[in-house]
Parts: C-alpha cells; structure tokens; sequence
C-alpha cells in the first residue's frame, strides 16, 4: 500500500509543491528576492497602476487635484479600497 500527500519535494528539492492551504501565522514573513518570477496570479494582482505625472502644483488647491489623480489611479488598479 503507497502513501499520497498533497505536499512534496522533487527528488533533488528544487521543487516543492503545495496541494493544501498553506496558513502563515502572525509574525511570519515572507521574503521574494529580486529577480523571482510570481506566475499564475489573476490579472489584477498583478497589474500596476497607470503613470501620474510629477505635480507642478503652485497652489493647495492643485495638489489637491493632482492627489486625487494619483488616488484614483491606485483605485483603478486595485492597489487600495474604494
């Protein structure tokens, strides 16, 4: 009789492969060196938000805008809550 497990090792460790969740738990961290490839994630979690321009604003009242810009752009973006 075998034994299956959702969670292995390739022979040699270059692989591990997850078949369950896998719970980081308070305090944990996880580290993703520059460089690593993050493949399979919905569209969204990896989209960037669109360019905003430096703001060559004089006045409160045009940072304000040009704030809003950026704002609404990271929104689009999913990078933050509504």
């Amino acid at each position: 009789m075998g034994h299956n497990t959702k969670n292995h090792r390739e022979q040699g460790g270059d692989r591990t492969y997850i078949g369950g969740e896998v719970i980081l738990a308070a305090g944990s961290k996880v580290t993703v060196e520059a460089g690593a490839a993050i493949e399979g994630l919905p569209i969204a979690l990896a989209e960037r938000a669109a360019s905003q321009a430096d703001s060559t604003a004089t006045t409160a009242e045009a940072l304000a805008v040009d704030l809003n810009a950026l704002l609404a752009k990271l929104r689009a973006a999913n990078l933050m809550d509504s």
